[in-house]
């Protein structure tokens, strides 16, 4: 659902997750007259303009007439197109679509931080807008048995959009249908006629282990998963002549994540023979594993599989990007609720281990963690001198425990115990951030609660920057202190969208300057995310997800001031910047020498914000004899499958997301990156953000 509205400088558009763009008009004056746009979208708006000012992205021209094709992105020159029907298709934090008949330039602007289509006479012109964001609109019943659970995976393809390579992009795979357990199966008719019959068959062992680490695999392939009494699974695809066994487990998890990269990562660069095309940085790696991406991509499901199995894939894994996400699971039919989210991040599903973790293990693999978080430090930093916050009462312990874990950047844990490097996944973060959806957009409602006044600097530190940010963004602030029991309260049962609590933790809750509050005494939480920079803050905010809310940070134990402070205000940044929360405390943690005492609780991947169609990245930041290199790669989660481009001089080449796209540039260059990045980089050892890298160099 998409929502729009003029404002005094042109349009603002904004969808239900109060993810939005701007759209800066020259001479606007809308029109109910406008063209078609044959593509999926959400709503059209339409008016004669004379130029246009979006923000920096990638766009192409179509024309209707003759098909030819123009890519303008990065270092590219001006396009000048004559006079002619065109389609531009600009990659935006909400797609974006424009029509219009006629000459046009498009340009970005100096320092690349916007898009420029201008017209030589005003123009009408109509925009065509579509959501990225999708929800589950059916839902599937089965019983929680392995057959079940099965069928209910079979039909959660039916939320793609088409068959073949184009399923890699991620703006053609909707979001599966909910499951629920029922007595009986009860399948949507609306989910049984989109579900399209690919001729691949996922046969399983009758164990509800090989069901769910099977799951990604099956739903992408969208094959139709069935459980058999077999020791091991096996693959097919008959009408290509494709039988290809798995060994059991626990190597069958192993083999499932390998098979579902390389026809992943395949149908990502088969794809661009289609309609689709980008070109990609990465296409020169089908010529060393010798396939035809125009032949693959007319051939059937079945047989581009047969293609990709055939093929050496082992030559080029090592160049594609490192998996994006990995669930680890306790394979219990109560669990299947939570695959459709998985699903459609497309999760790998490992099952759930994990080992005793002793206080000297964790403090070795903090301080180990620190210093692989990046090159070297020249100057090492100091051990910490300030103290614990202080407090009456003890904290709640957690035992915490060390994950086994395997491929995946980010890492959540749905089974018993708490670990660490992991985020903390709780079933109902995922129903519960459906309620935060808001058809009027509105602004994000941002609270400061200070509770500490030992605090102070973190306090006025983490308000600037919620304040700066909405300068760009609809942020509304709200700042409080020392609050009493009944008006923290009061803030968790409000709506908002991110409460920033400062202060102390007990046995008992959060401390308030007439007692303590403890989370499971209030009603509901209407928080959407949270962070509780406190003293052994994990159990209350894994209440705050069990009451409503859908994600936050939290601690495990008694934390240090100025180490509090310092991941309270880089958590700021990151979040406030469009970053998911598991990599917001990811990034934050690095910057002290006891980051496992952070952790994340609810879904990790859930987003505040996507405004300023920025793409969340991490650079790395070295200097060479007389210039300086950089290295960024992208971290997001949501968009697998798509690709991005770094806006440096030099930098004209587009990369699958996930994968590092380095440049060198002089040290104006680089200053003048730093000033409109708005991203972290790590620097001799440390992490930094962007502005404040600036005034480093």
């Amino acid at each position: 659902m998409i929502e729009w509205e003029e404002t005094d400088s042109g349009l603002r558009v904004f969808d239900r997750t109060k993810t939005e763009v701007s759209i800066e008009t020259v001479g606007w004056k809308a029109t109910d007259a406008g063209y078609d746009i044959d593509r999926p979208l959400d709503e059209t708006v339409s008016g004669y303009v004379s130029e246009l000012r979006l923000p920096p992205a990638l766009v192409k021209a179509n024309s209707l007439t003759s098909n030819e094709e123009f890519k303008h992105g990065g270092d590219a020159e001006a396009i000048d197109l004559d006079a002619d029907e065109y389609l531009l298709n600009v990659s935006l934090n909400i797609k974006t679509y424009v029509r219009f008949s006629g000459p046009a330039v498009i340009s970005k602007n100096e320092d690349y931080t916007e898009l420029h289509v201008s017209f030589p006479d005003r123009t009408l012109v109509t925009f065509g807008f579509r959501s990225h964001h999708e929800e589950p609109v059916d839902t599937i019943t089965v019983p929680p048995t392995t057959e079940g659970i099965a069928t209910a995976i079979t039909y959660s393809s039916s939320s793609h959009k088409t068959t073949g390579a184009d399923r890699s992009y991620p703006t053609l795979r909707g979001h599966p249908p909910k499951i629920e357990l029922g007595g009986q199966t009860e399948i949507p008719d609306p989910v049984r006629e989109e579900q399209f019959d690919t001729g691949i068959e996922m046969v399983v062992p009758d164990s509800f282990e090989y069901v769910f680490v099977a799951g990604p695999l099956a739903y992408y392939l969208q094959a139709e998963m069935t459980v058999e009494d077999r020791r091991s699974p096996v693959l097919r695809a008959p009408d290509a002549g494709v039988e290809y066994p798995f060994t059991p487990l626990p190597g069958f998890q192993h083999e499932v994540v390998k098979l579902l990269r390389r026809v992943f990562f395949l149908d990502c660069l088969v794809r661009n023979a289609g309609p689709y095309s980008w070109d990609l940085a990465e296409m020169p790696l089908l010529d060393r594993v010798d396939i035809d991406a125009e032949a693959t991509y007319a051939s059937s499901p079945g047989e581009q599989l047969a293609t990709y199995l055939d093929a050496p894939y082992e030559r080029i894994d090592d160049e594609l990007p490192e998996w994006h996400l990995a669930m680890h699971v306790d394979p219990i039919p109560d669990n299947a609720t939570s695959l459709p989210y998985f699903l459609d991040n497309l999760g790998l599903v490992y099952l759930s281990e994990s080992t005793d973790l002793e206080k000297d293990e964790l403090l070795n693999k903090s301080i180990g963690d620190f210093y692989r978080a990046g090159k070297p430090p020249s100057h090492p930093p100091r051990p910490a001198v300030s103290t614990a916050r202080k407090g009456p009462g003890p904290v709640k312990s957690v035992d915490r425990r060390d994950p086994v874990l395997y491929e995946g950047k980010v890492n959540g844990w749905l089974a018993d115990g708490v670990p660490i490097d992991v985020f903390k996944a709780v079933p109902e973060a995922y129903q519960n951030r459906f309620k935060y959806l808001d058809p009027e957009g509105g602004d994000i409602d941002v609270t400061v609660i200070l509770n500490d006044e030992e605090m102070v600097d973190e306090h006025e530190t983490a308000a600037e920057i919620y304040e700066n940010r909405a300068k760009d963004l609809p942020i509304d602030v709200t700042v409080h202190e020392h609050l009493p029991k009944d008006e923290l309260a009061d803030v968790f049962e409000s709506p908002h969208d991110f409460v920033h609590y400062i202060g102390h933790c007990e046995e008992d809750g959060l401390r308030c300057r007439d007692g303590n509050l403890s989370v499971s005494d209030i009603e509901e939480s209407n928080v959407q995310t949270f962070f509780l920079n406190a003293c052994g803050s994990y159990y209350e905010g894994h209440d705050l997800i069990e009451k409503g809310s859908v994600a936050g940070a939290v601690t495990f134990t008694k934390v240090l001031n100025k180490q509090a402070a310092k991941v309270g205000v880089a958590f700021a940044q990151l979040l406030i910047n469009g970053y998911d929360i598991a990599h917001a405390i990811q990034l934050a943690r690095r910057r002290i020498m006891m980051g496992k005492d952070y952790a994340v609780v609810g879904d990790g991947t859930h987003q505040l914000t996507q405004a300023d169609n920025r793409i969340p990245s991490l650079g790395y930041l070295t200097e060479t004899d007389d210039k300086y290199e950089i290295e960024i790669n992208s971290l997001t989660i949501d968009q697998i499958g798509g690709c991005y481009q770094v806006y440096l001089p030099g930098s004209d080449e587009l990369q699958l997301h996930g994968n590092d796209s380095i440049v060198e540039v002089s040290e104006s260059e680089l200053r003048s990156f730093l000033e409109r990045a708005k991203m972290p980089l790590i620097y001799d050892g440390d992490l930094y953000w962007s502005e404040e890298l600036s005034k480093e160099i």
